[in-house]
């Protein structure tokens, strides 16, 4: 099986119409985000991944904190080149590796945070480098200033954004091209159409990549009630989980899975193969092999216009599935 390669942004970073999210591959010390972690299992999937042309990983200082970054490093040894990584920071991280959850964009944390994750990922590159959340006491044109400094230096590719408004995106782009733009999508989630932020992305030439495509595990038909989490996952505290939202949620995956399997396809997959139909790339998160191969699949996959319609009669643009976040994480969107 092979990928299909695009085109991310109009800076000339090409990587494949799937990525892989590799947060849930190593715990967060303060919570419990998707279960135990299982590092043997993890590199597993990452070279699986890789065996079926998926070498665009998505990973971030955040999580462990640093724990993850360290685990690519050692899943891909010495093949740094023949993977695309993609890494954030901006959530802070002091220097007794523990999260303050202030988030800093300032040009001093800037080029400490990117000397920790290089030292992290054991590179001399990162090949896209994502401010994570937007520092609304910094300009966002110094923080950008100072990402433009580490592509001069060759420490970074390309420069990403994540959840930022359509106004971030255009002061950004102005003081250094920005190649992509990260944010949470799916069926569940279009917060980004409705505000006119795809819009945006396609005036000015950037790519984007949507995070929890599988509305955070809601749309692989999993989770048919709120005890099939965990008693400390964080999906607990999410509106969209909650008693108001979750049984009219479960009706719409139903209606999804009942389509997919017409199709003799996976919930998952369909969801995944309508976002890449959007030229849109998903980074659907797992740490086993046998859901990367589901999800890899699911780039193949065919969706007919009629196909299209339907799911979007399903769940329509501006259906109210419950908010990304509570109440706190919410406060820290742009």
């Amino acid at each position: 099986m092979s990928l299909k390669h695009i085109k991310l942004g109009s800076q000339g970073l090409e990587i494949p119409n799937i990525g892989l999210g590799c947060m849930g591959m190593t715990g967060f010390e303060e919570a419990n985000m998707y279960g135990e972690a299982d590092e043997k299992e993890a590199i597993a999937t990452i070279h699986r991944s890789f065996e079926l042309g998926g070498n665009f990983l998505d990973t971030a200082d955040l999580y462990g904190p640093l724990k993850n970054e360290q685990l690519i490093a050692r899943a891909i040894g010495n093949d740094r080149d023949k993977y695309i990584i993609a890494t954030k920071f901006g959530w802070e991280i002091n220097d007794a590796v523990k999260v303050t959850w202030a988030i800093n964009g300032t040009k001093e944390y800037v080029k400490k945070a990117v000397e920790r994750s290089l030292k992290n990922l054991n590179t001399d590159y990162i090949d896209l480098y994502y401010m994570h959340r937007l520092d609304k006491n910094t300009p966002i044109e110094e923080t950008v200033g100072a990402m433009s400094d580490l592509v001069k230096e060759g420490k970074i590719g390309y420069i990403g954004l994540s959840e930022v408004s359509s106004e971030t995106v255009t002061r950004a782009h102005a003081v250094h091209p920005i190649t992509a733009v990260q944010s949470e999508y799916s069926l569940f989630e279009r917060t980004v159409e409705e505000r006119g932020v795809l819009k945006t992305l396609q005036e000015l030439g950037i790519g984007f990549v949507a995070y929890s495509p599988l509305g955070r595990g809601f749309l692989s038909g999993q989770i048919r009630s709120i005890d099939d989490l965990p008693e400390n996952d964080f999906r607990r505290a999410i509106p969209r989980f909650q008693e108001q939202y979750f049984h009219k949620n479960i009706e719409l995956v139903e209606a999804i899975e009942n389509m997919a399997k017409e199709k003799n396809i996976t919930s998952s997959q369909l969801a995944l193969a309508w976002i890449i139909s959007k030229g849109i790339v998903p980074i659907p998160g797992t740490k086993r092999r046998k859901y990367v191969e589901q999800n890899i699949e699911a780039a193949n996959i065919q969706l007919s216009e009629s196909d299209l319609a339907k799911l979007e009669s399903i769940v329509p643009l501006g259906t109210d599935t419950g908010a990304q976040y509570d109440e706190f994480s919410m406060g820290l969107l742009d």
